[in-house]
C-alpha cells in the first residue's frame, strides 16, 4: 500500500491504459479521481474499482477545455483538500500520412494530447508548489521519436516530453517530481483495432515477444508516484518490452 491516504487524478481513465493505471493506484491505497469525457464508461470504471474494495470517484472533463480542467481541480481540492498525484494519460490519435493530415485532425490531437496535458500540469503545479510536494506522471509514447503515419501524434508526444523536462527544472526545488512514461505496444482498445497482420508485425519488433498490458504501465506509474522514486525526476521511461532502446 505505497500510496495510502494519497489523492490522485488520472485523466482518460475510463478505459485502456488509463483504467489500468487507476486499478494499480487504487490497489496501492490511493483514492483515484477517474476523469474522462465518456461519463458512462467513467462511472462504470469507478463502479468496478469500488466493487473491488477500492476508493474511486468520477469527474467528467474534456482536458482540452481550460474551464473544465479548472473545474476538475477545484472539485478535487474542495472535496479532499489536497492533490498528491497527477497522471496525464488522456490522449487521442488521428493517424494519416503527413501529406494527408487535415488541419482539423492536427488541431484535435494537439489540443488533447499537448494542450490538455499542459492545462492539467499548470493546475497541479500551482497546488503542489504551495504544498511543497507532489508527483506528476505524463504518459507520452514511444512514437515521440517519430512514427510513419503519426506526424500529429508524434509531435504532440514529443511536446509532452519537452513539457516534462521543463516542469522538472521548474518544480524540483519545490518537492515535485515530473516524469514521463513512454508505453510501447500495449494491449488496449486502441491497439486491438489494428489488423491481425499489423498486430503480429508490431509484436515481432518487441524483444520480449508479446504486447504489454495496461497494468505494466500502471506499475511504473505507481513506483514513480511513491516515496521510493523521490530522486527520479525529469526522466523518460520506456515501458515496452525492449521495443525502444
Amino acid at each position: 500500500m505505497r500510496l495510502q491516504q494519497q489523492v490522485a487524478i488520472v485523466t482518460g481513465a475510463a478505459r485502456g491504459i488509463g483504467k489500468g493505471i487507476a486499478e494499480v493506484l487504487t490497489r496501492e491505497g490511493a483514492l483515484v479521481v477517474v476523469s474522462d469525457v465518456d461519463a458512462q464508461a467513467g462511472e462504470a470504471c469507478v463502479d468496478a474499482l469500488r466493487a473491488a474494495g477500492h476508493q474511486a470517484q468520477f469527474v467528467a472533463c474534456n482536458i482540452a477545455d481550460a474551464q473544465q480542467v479548472e473545474a476538475l481541480f477545484d472539485t478535487v481540492l474542495s472535496r479532499h483538500g489536497r492533490l498528491d498525484i497527477l497522471v496525464n494519460n488522456a490522449g487521442i490519435n488521428r493517424d494519416a500520412m503527413l501529406h494527408n493530415i487535415s488541419e482539423a485532425n492536427w488541431d484535435a490531437v494537439i489540443a488533447v494530447n499537448l494542450k490538455g496535458t499542459f492545462l492539467c500540469m499548470q493546475q497541479a503545479a500551482r497546488h503542489m508548489r504551495e504544498r511543497g510536494a507532489g508527483r506528476i506522471v505524463n504518459i507520452a509514447s514511444a512514437s515521440w521519436l517519430g512514427n510513419v503515419g503519426q506526424a500529429n501524434y508524434a509531435a504532440s508526444k514529443a511536446g509532452v516530453v519537452g513539457l516534462t523536462k521543463t516542469a522538472c527544472r521548474e518544480l524540483a526545488r519545490k518537492g515535485v517530481t515530473v516524469n514521463a512514461i513512454c508505453p510501447g505496444f500495449i494491449d488496449s482498445d486502441m491497439t486491438r483495432g489494428v489488423p491481425e497482420k499489423v498486430w503480429q508485425m508490431m509484436v515481432d519488433k518487441i524483444p520480449a515477444g508479446y504486447a504489454g498490458q495496461a497494468s505494466d504501465v500502471g506499475e511504473c506509474v505507481a513506483f514513480l508516484a511513491s516515496g521510493a522514486a523521490r530522486y527520479i525526476n525529469g526522466e523518460v521511461i520506456n515501458v515496452g518490452g525492449g521495443m525502444v532502446l
